[in-house]
């Protein structure tokens, strides 16, 4: 997501903290999209994990699983010279790589466990879409674990007009202005393009991924996870076990 910010005119300084205050009062649930993430890979990974994070911004994703999972490696990627830029001056780790790159030229083949994709792949068209899930999944080892949280299209024009009804009613009580919402609700359908559940669903399977599920739901943000399998799907054990 925060490539894409930067891209088209956002680049202002600001530090890690501020930014992600902004995107709070923008997105309902956004620390709980971090939580879901973690409890999936929790439950997919017992060992040392590979963690690519594509449209990594600041490092949230990342400053999450340094403390919470254990990491063999951990690759924050950004189409963004200044977020990689401020990525590197946060984490100074030795299993710590940082890569300047938009998704759609991703190059690595079986290389990860875990590859997570917040708020990032809604601005992309279609045929964008395609290639770049392709590349993740491509990127991944056998029962690595593809997983993306994006703004979503509702099904219906009903739908529609009331989920971003709702939207704007969650900015203004987060203390945005008037105006700020108005150009942030326009921005659907020209910046960024959302497609319904069922066809990120259908998509994800056409990309090469066996089980393909629903993470969360709710408002007009979805998360989703997909796993490179060729039927059997390990699991952690769990701790009290």
């Amino acid at each position: 997501m925060s490539a894409w910010l930067v891209a088209r005119g956002n680049k202002s300084a600001f530090d890690s903290g501020e930014y992600d205050r902004k995107i709070k009062q923008t997105l309902p649930y956004y620390d709980v999209f971090y939580k879901e993430v973690i409890e999936l890979v929790k439950t997919l990974h017992h060992s040392p994990v590979t963690w690519l994070d594509i449209g990594c911004g600041t490092g949230k994703m990342g400053s999450i699983a340094f403390e919470t999972v254990e990491l063999e490696k951990f690759v924050f990627c950004d189409a963004s010279d200044e977020m990689i830029r401020i990525a590197k001056e946060r984490f100074s780790r030795p299993n710590a790589e940082f890569s300047v790159c938009d998704v759609q030229n991703l190059a690595y083949a079986n290389e990860f466990d875990v590859i997570t994709a917040i708020q990032v792949n809604h601005y992309l068209q279609m045929h964008e879409r395609k290639l770049a899930l392709r590349k993740c999944y491509e990127a991944l080892k056998e029962n690595g674990v593809f997983i993306s949280f994006e703004n979503f299209a509702p099904l219906t024009d009903a739908g529609k007009s009331i989920y971003l009804e709702k939207w704007k009613r969650y900015q203004m009580k987060q203390g945005k202005s008037p105006d700020e919402i108005r150009k942030h609700i326009d921005r659907y359908g020209k910046d960024y393009f959302p497609i319904t559940w069922k066809e990120h669903l259908k998509l994800m399977k056409n990309s090469g991924f066996k089980a393909v599920e629903i993470l969360w739901l709710s408002n007009m943000q979805v998360g989703f996870w997909g796993i490179k399998s060729n039927g059997h799907v390990r699991l952690a054990r769990c701790p009290q076990e």
